[in-house]
């Protein structure tokens, strides 16, 4: 099992996905059920760093939302502002019911 240290552009992978997980408000077990691992396995995601095979981390994006383009091409994401890339994942967690809320906040933000 690689290491974060030996995947650049992995740094964030596992807190990230814990922090997708959370948001959506998902036991670490029922994720891991739904990706088909163990959920000890997504603890060591998680906590500790480990870089899981492609397919469980393909399906962990998936069913977390997490922007692929941070992971596979970090080199967009480091265009972005740090701020703009936090605001950018929040948005892709919150829920459809709350996006007309937060459109009007832009645009009158933008007026």
């Amino acid at each position: 099992m690689a290491k974060v240290e030996d995947c650049p552009g992995f740094e964030t992978f596992g807190a990230d996905v814990k922090a997708a997980r959370e948001a959506k408000r998902l036991a670490r077990k029922t994720l891991a059920e739904m990706v088909g691992i163990e959920w000890r396995y997504l603890a060591n995601i998680e906590n500790q760093g480990a870089i899981p095979s492609l397919p469980v981390m393909i399906q962990l994006i998936k069913v977390c939302g997490l922007p692929v383009e941070r992971y596979f091409n970090p080199e967009i994401m480091r265009e972005e502002s740090e701020q703009r890339q936090r605001v950018s994942h929040k948005l892709k967690l919150c829920p459809e019911e709350y996006l007309p809320i937060i459109e009007g906040a832009i645009d009158g933000a933008l007026k």
